[in-house]
């Protein structure tokens, strides 16, 4: 799987010796980490992709990024899927940035990267959340062709399906 390339991001696929340097807070030779990489769910994110390499293998697609800068190619955070699609198509999703490195799209632009990779791998929906006070990441989705499908307690659900070639938003109710 190589890398998915946008206007300003690189979105380069986690192998497992990156993985579990990043989650030992090793950087690779040579590369560069933006301040505050890898946060908490970054190491979180690694910790699960080396499971899911030890437990079923490598997931193509449905791994783990890391998002970089493509003017100084600098990692400012992570994207990735939760594992891959299950017997309906659908995967679920997650992503972070550095705090000097949010509000600017970046977050937005990644996540359109992956849903044009699930979406090119037979996926039929992908889903995620965020916090009910987390608006900057409900705005991040919507943003990105999600809607919000539900709530519980804790978390909004938004999600994007497809049926054919066309787009399927679910409201709730």
């Amino acid at each position: 799987m190589g890398d998915l390339v946008t206007a300003r991001l690189v979105l380069h696929p986690m192998t497992g010796d990156e993985a579990g340097r990043l989650a030992a807070g090793e950087p690779p030779r040579g590369a560069r980490w933006a301040t505050g990489y890898p946060a908490d769910g970054d190491v979180v994110a690694a910790e699960r992709f080396l499971r899911t390499l030890a437990d079923t293998g490598d997931p193509g697609p449905f791994g783990t990024y890391e998002i970089r800068r493509r003017e100084d190619g600098a990692a400012i955070g992570g994207a990735g899927f939760h594992g891959p699609a299950d017997e309906h198509g659908r995967v679920t999703i997650g992503y972070g940035l550095v705090p000097s490195a949010r509000g600017r799209g970046y977050a937005s632009e990644a996540l359109r990267a992956l849903l044009v990779c699930a979406r090119a791998h037979g996926v039929t929906c992908v889903r995620g959340d965020a916090d009910h006070e987390n608006t900057a990441s409900h705005r991040v989705m919507t943003a990105a062709g999600m809607w919000p499908v539900g709530e519980d307690e804790r978390v909004t659900y938004f999600e994007i399906a497809w049926t054919g070639t066309t787009t399927t938003v679910r409201t709730p109710g």
